[in-house]
């Protein structure tokens, strides 16, 4: 099976160049050195969601290029357990929210041929989910004991004092110049999780270059309007003042 015959596809964004690993530095580094030179079994990845899982299972797929696929549950569990067929043939097999289908009779079957099939190929299995193996919600004893030998890692939210350096390296990374001021402003008034941020701040580089307009605070103020928290009265007055 092709991955572009897929229903799927990966954000260009989601590279290893623009993923601020504050946190997280471990697991990037491990999932960097395994996408360049393919050693063991894989590893398994947890945590909340907006921690940066679906950015690095496609990373990893970015990386390894034709060799790899990445399969999102969500995306596919209506589809039936029958799409992994023939997965185990990719070097790379980059599963996302497995949560989605644990507890599934027909998926976690389709699951543990899979883990089985990669292992005699000596393939690499990357999968995540919202908790760790025993807690992820497996029926199949089989599948949870092969989920629990991977390398376990927990994706850890970026912190507040953090997250102003992450929109600046994605603004970068798609060649905008976001400003200090104008990234505090976004945190400040927009919801906080990285994945809105990141979806406001994609809106913006589309209205930037429509517009050919820096990302100033009145230029954010003019796209995003509803979007962003009212400012207060002494705001308002501190914001005519610049």
């Amino acid at each position: 099976m092709n991955q572009l015959a897929l229903p799927l596809k990966l954000q260009d964004h989601a590279v290893f160049d623009s993923f601020h690993a504050a946190g997280n530095d471990a697991l990037f580094a491990f999932l960097l050195e395994i996408s360049v030179i393919p050693s063991g079994p894989g590893c398994f990845l947890w945590g909340a969601p907006a921690s940066g899982k679906t950015h690095l299972l496609q990373a990893v797929c970015e990386r390894a290029g034709d060799q790899s696929v990445y399969l999102s549950m969500r995306a596919l569990c209506e589809a039936g357990a029958d799409v992994l067929q023939g997965m185990a043939g990719r070097r790379f097999v980059c599963l996302d929210d497995l949560q989605v289908v644990a507890g599934s009779h027909d998926w976690e079957i389709a699951l543990f041929t899979l883990c089985n099939q990669l292992a005699d190929n000596a393939g690499v299995l990357v999968i995540s989910s919202a908790a760790p193996p025993k807690e992820s919600g497996i029926a199949l004893a089989d599948l949870e004991s092969r989920m629990s030998l991977l390398p376990v890692f927990h994706t850890i939210v970026l912190p507040e004092n953090e997250r102003v350096r992450a929109l600046k390296m994605r603004a970068g990374f798609r060649g905008l110049d976001l400003p200090d001021e104008t990234a505090n402003y976004l945190l400040s008034r927009a919801r906080r999780d990285m994945s809105s941020l990141y979806q406001l701040l994609d809106r913006l580089d589309t209205e930037a270059m429509i517009a050919k307009r820096r990302l100033t605070i009145p230029f954010v103020r003019e796209v995003l309007g509803n979007h962003l928290a009212p400012l207060s009265r002494s705001e308002n007055s501190r914001e005519f003042t610049r």
